[in-house]
């Protein structure tokens, strides 16, 4: 029997009572299951963190010794026990080390995906399908409206820009995706990297992922127009409004970022609507759970063929 209470929101965040765990808090906890590293999903502070080594290593780098006092480090389909609850993690392909977190009690299935992606990304683990009673899905992008268009295609831009580029992304995962498709498909770049960005990427390195050629940043060789692309973070992309012989454009998939179709790339580590109803095909729920977004859209789709709740 499903339990409508198995998660649920407290002022700490998204609580199993049932292992007595939090997933992904949002304020530090004795013990918490972290899905990926981005900062609104793995914060400093917890006791106790269960996670995937890649995690472990960008909390570890950017929190230094308030990542956790405890990490439990579990690897892809190797299950463990909290309390009374088997957990298994599964790629999200979201990001480097990103999990679905598979949660079993009493024999009933409930899977909470995290941010996922079904793109193909060479920079992370690929998205694994695996059967459940209840999905508890992202619903970022969970809108008919919203499609997401091919990234090479969205890269391809690159190539009828001449000059020198400032590409804004978020320095994580964005960041390393980014200069894995520039290299790939826009090879004539060179790829100039922020300072805060580096050591990031030297945990993929750590964790044996080639992202592909790429540089430190010098203001010397921005002075020259030789198509260099710098990719930076989101506040260095601002702070640089005013910077001259550069196109300057930002890689996202949130519309709060985009600043229109030609200073944009539209390139999402989410799913849309189409990847989340090819999961609820994939992954086969009795009952989908919504969470991070609008799940009213589902509701409506799938009517009385499949309970939807929505948990925010």
């Amino acid at each position: 029997m499903i339990l409508e209470d198995f998660l649920y929101f407290d002022t700490n965040g998204l609580y199993c009572r049932y292992g007595n765990f939090y997933i992904d808090p949002v304020k530090p906890v004795q013990t918490a299951v972290i899905s990926h590293a981005h900062a609104d999903h793995a914060i400093p502070g917890n006791n106790e963190v269960y996670c995937t080594e890649a995690t472990s290593l960008f909390m570890k780098q950017r929190y230094g010794k308030n990542a956790a006092k405890f990490f439990n480090l579990a690897g892809y389909n190797k299950p463990f026990t909290i309390g009374g609850v088997h957990i298994t993690f599964i790629p999200a392909g979201h990001m480097l080390g990103s999990a679905q977190i598979l949660m079993e009690h009493q024999g009933v299935k409930y899977l909470y995906t995290g941010d996922y992606k079904l793109q193909p990304d060479a920079t992370c683990e690929p998205l694994e399908w695996v059967k459940t009673d209840v999905l508890i899905t992202e619903s970022t992008f969970a809108n008919p409206a919203i499609l997401h268009p091919d990234p090479i295609e969205e890269i391809g831009k690159l190539n009828d820009i001449k000059v020198n580029i400032l590409l804004g992304a978020y320095g994580l995962g964005k960041s390393q995706r980014l200069i894995n498709l520039i290299n790939e498909h826009v090879p004539q770049k060179t790829l100039l990297i922020h300072h805060s960005i580096m050591p990031l990427n030297g945990v993929y390195q750590k964790m044996g992922v080639d992202i592909g050629k790429h540089q430190l940043y010098s203001r010397k060789l921005m002075k020259e127009q030789k198509e260099y692309v710098y990719i930076v973070p989101p506040f260095t992309f601002e702070s640089y409004y005013r910077a001259v012989g550069v196109k300057r454009l930002f890689a996202s998939g949130w519309k709060n970022l985009q600043v229109n179709q030609n200073d944009t790339l539209f390139i999402s580590d989410h799913a849309d609507w189409n990847d989340i109803l090819q999961t609820v095909e994939k992954t086969a729920p009795k009952q989908v759970w919504t969470l991070h977004g609008d799940g009213n859209h589902l509701r409506k789709h799938f009517g009385d063929r499949i309970f939807v709740k929505i948990l925010n």
